[in-house]
């Protein structure tokens, strides 16, 4: 069953719909490379669409009725957004789920040192990478520092055309007979990953004189001594803008685009939903998926329970039993990325059952691996009734698995919410180098992505 390009069925209006939403992913992608910048823009959309800061109503004690909009933070690095519907929470919500973290590299607590006349900051690489594609890159520093009094400095260093960039250096190939002999996973090591941050002495310094002059360059310019570290947030992430990709222009190059091409397109899709629905929308964007969903910003802590909890206090009431009801009878796409068919990379993939650029949005009925482990595994009659939304709003779609079967695989957010017994799939966009600097997706994708998650809004 082989799915039929999108492009072929495009009209004028389409394609020009298909590149305003594009344009607005390009610059989300450009000005958003962690996790606080994603929600800190999120929100600055959503209120300008009238979304009500949950904590404020609970201090108001202000109820919620249909049409309300509602939009709750969790430490700067998780955002859940509610759209109340007409039907009681008992009912269930049609959710959206994606997560808005990267691979990329953060600054250790402890970073900051000097040999041999260069000064290094010290890194813990996040998520999975392939290390050697972090070598010889421009890379930039994006983050926070929280200094102990409890104020906060913003840092972004080497995205303005004013600004330095850093890097991780390589062995010059005259030298690197033996490194040439390790395998890709070995050829350079997590600890080597260190960025090269400076090597101009600090005048009438004895000891360490280059990493005293970044210090001074540091307090200068930041107000950062070298303790504030300790209690600082920073992320190493190639320098650059989005950008499109090929002569037709028809892709987008950019870092981050796990799982940013679905938290984008989802965020378009509840902002654009109908102001009156039946049932109340929800749309999840939340941290910590590239390492297991773990701790007190991904999807296992219970900041998505907690803020339904507190959306039915406010809307009709807390009950136990209706609350758990309601997650049972919810209905979510995990919008996450699969794996693009690369034909340069053939042998990884099972040709009918891979994802293809230009087909549309990619469902995988279940991703884990060797013998589905850790699968979500979506229901039939689930199917079924994606495959009709599908149909009935003119969405392009296609099914896929991540790979061959012991070829390897992946996980996403779907079985941590299938927990509560509601229906979850996984769906999202078909990407090329996928979880390396930059990697590449299709904009005939992304548009039919943001079509899916409208359809699934209105319609499930």
């Amino acid at each position: 069953m082989e799915r039929n390009n999108a492009w072929k069925c495009y009209k004028k209006a389409e394609l020009k719909e298909l590149e305003k939403l594009n344009q607005g992913y390009i610059n989300f992608l450009s000005k958003c490379k962690t996790e606080r910048e994603c929600v800190k823009d999120i929100i600055g959309q959503a209120k300008a669409a009238g979304y009500q800061d949950l904590n404020t109503l609970i201090k108001k004690g202000q109820k919620l009725k249909a049409g309300d909009k509602v939009y709750s933070v969790n430490m700067e690095k998780s955002v859940v957004m509610y759209q109340i519907g007409t039907d009681p929470l008992e009912n269930g919500l049609s959710i959206l789920g994606a997560h808005i973290d990267s691979p990329r590299m953060d600054i250790k607590q402890n970073p900051l040192y000097e040999d041999t006349d260069l000064a290094y900051l010290d890194t813990h690489y996040y998520g999975g990478i392939k290390k050697y594609q972090w070598v010889t890159l421009p890379l930039a520093l994006h983050g926070v520092v929280i200094k102990k009094d409890g104020s906060k400095q913003e840092i972004t260093i080497g995205e303005s055309d004013k600004d330095p960039v850093f890097c991780v250096t390589d062995l010059l190939i005259h030298l690197a007979a033996k490194q040439q002999e390790k395998t890709g996973a070995k050829v350079v090591e997590g600890e080597a990953l260190d960025i090269l941050i400076g090597s101009i002495p600090l005048k009438d310094e004895e000891k360490d004189a280059v990493k005293a002059n970044v210090l001074k360059l540091l307090k200068d310019s930041y107000d950062i001594e070298e303790e504030d570290f300790l209690s600082a947030e920073l992320e190493v992430v190639p320098a650059g803008k989005a950008r499109e990709l090929g002569l037709d222009r028809s892709m987008i190059l950019s870092y981050g685009q796990d799982d940013r091409a679905c938290a984008y397109t989802s965020l378009v899709a509840m902002l654009e939903a109908p102001a009156k629905t039946k049932k109340t929308l929800c749309t999840l964007l939340v941290d910590k998926e590239e390492i297991g969903s773990v701790g007190a910003t991904g999807m296992q802590s219970k900041f998505f329970e907690n803020s339904f909890a507190e959306i039915m206090e406010l809307k009709e009431g807390y009950n136990e039993l209706a609350f758990r009801r309601g997650l049972k009878n919810s209905r979510m796409l995990s919008s996450d990325v699969s794996a693009g068919y690369d034909p340069l990379y053939a042998d990884a993939f099972e040709k009918k059952n891979a994802a293809y650029f230009g087909r549309g949005i990619v469902f995988n009925k279940y991703t884990g691996s060797r013998g589905k482990s850790g699968s979500n595994d979506a229901n039939a009659e689930f199917l079924g009734l994606i495959r009709k939304i599908m149909d009935d709003n003119n969405v392009n779609y296609q099914t896929a698995e991540l790979g061959k079967v012991d070829q390897g695989g992946g996980g996403t957010i779907a079985y941590i919410l299938s927990l509560y017994g509601m229906e979850v799939i996984d769906s999202g966009v078909a990407v090329l180098s996928m979880h390396s600097p930059w990697e590449v997706t299709s904009k005939a994708d992304i548009y039919e992505a943001k079509k899916c998650y409208l359809a699934f809004l209105k319609n499930a």
